[in-house]
């Protein structure tokens, strides 16, 4: 549909599997969603990730060109692969098997008759590219928007039920265009804390941080590659330098929790006196029943289990 959408009427297989890869790139490396062990997928992301030497958060268009203009036999083996199932099997709503038919005889067929638009199928399949059918091509475009929600509405189905315990999965399909600025949390929440505490240590370094010497930034606790959310109950001061080492790093219950919990409690009875109904006391609410009771029992009870959910799905622990 994509390529569709630029015009395009004969697309090449290796341009079509290369962005099978990429619209998955971000989805598995960085908010780290299985496809499944037996996922061709899956697999091919991570082994391409590697042959490639590429980063997580590649650029899409960096990852498109880096990836198809590849000379790597292990890449271009890793692309080639899809072309055993997934060119002829998505025809077969127009070529249903036939009784006593192999599959090698049904993917036979499925390439001859489909270079004759035989049933009006979708596509004519060739050995390296595929022809849209010039019936289809109007329809395509019209209603691309609706379909390639059909797409993700049924790609986020498919990656709960593999994924059944990660939060915000429709926000994990896509790379964002930009992370949200952390910068009102800042400035009309944690800048009341240092004007009231005239520092705050860092509950990795215990270094002290310093509002007016912007030594610090704001941390997810429980990193936003899993939350998927910016919410003030997850969101600390640390070490501007440890900050950029820590990374997507799970912080250990036993020895960073306590921390955490007194430093948020302290920063929301200073934040409750000074504005009870600030949007960011509403926040607390997610893990909270009232504001009246911040419990620390509570509290790691929200926490923990994100921690090691997060881990099974393969974000690390700080060492």
């Amino acid at each position: 549909m994509e390529e569709v959408e630029h015009n395009a009427t004969t697309i090449s297989k290796h341009r079509l599997f290369t962005k099978m890869v990429t619209n998955a790139w971000y989805t598995v490396n960085y908010f780290k969603l299985s496809f499944g062990k037996q996922d061709l997928i899956h697999k091919a992301v991570e082994n391409i990730k590697d042959f490639e030497q590429l980063t997580i958060d590649e650029k899409r268009e960096t990852l498109n060109t880096k990836i198809e203009n590849s000379l790597d036999i292990n890449t271009r083996r890793e692309l080639n692969h899809f072309d055993k199932n997934v060119p002829h099997w998505f025809l077969t709503p127009w070529f249903s098997k036939l009784s006593g038919e192999t599959d090698s005889q049904q993917k036979n067929r499925i390439y001859e008759c489909s270079q004759n638009f035989e049933n009006n199928c979708l596509y004519a399949l060739y050995k390296t590219e595929i022809i849209i059918n010039p019936d289809w091509v109007n329809y395509l475009k019209t209603n691309a928007k609706l379909l390639k929600d059909f797409c993700y509405w049924n790609l986020a189905i498919f990656l709960q039920t593999r994924n059944p315990n990660v939060p915000d999965i429709p926000n994990k399909l896509i790379k964002p265009a930009l992370r949200n600025s952390l910068t009102e949390q800042r400035n009309k929440y944690w800048k009341n804390v240092f004007h009231q505490e005239n520092y705050v240590n860092c509950i990795f370094t215990n270094t002290k941080l310093y509002y007016e010497e912007n030594n610090y930034a704001l941390d997810h606790f429980v990193p936003h590659a899993f939350v998927s959310h910016d919410l003030i109950w997850n969101l600390i001061p640390i070490d501007k330098t440890f900050n950029s080492s820590k990374s997507d790093k799970l912080p250990l219950i036993d020895i960073h929790f306590d921390k955490f919990y007194q430093l948020q409690k302290k920063a929301f009875d200073i934040n409750k006196a000074i504005n009870s109904k600030s949007k960011y006391m509403d926040e607390y609410l997610t893990i909270f029943p009232e504001l009246n009771s911040f419990s620390k029992q509570r509290f790691k009870e929200i926490i923990q289990p994100l921690i090691t959910i997060a881990h099974n799905n393969g974000f690390p622990y700080l060492k």
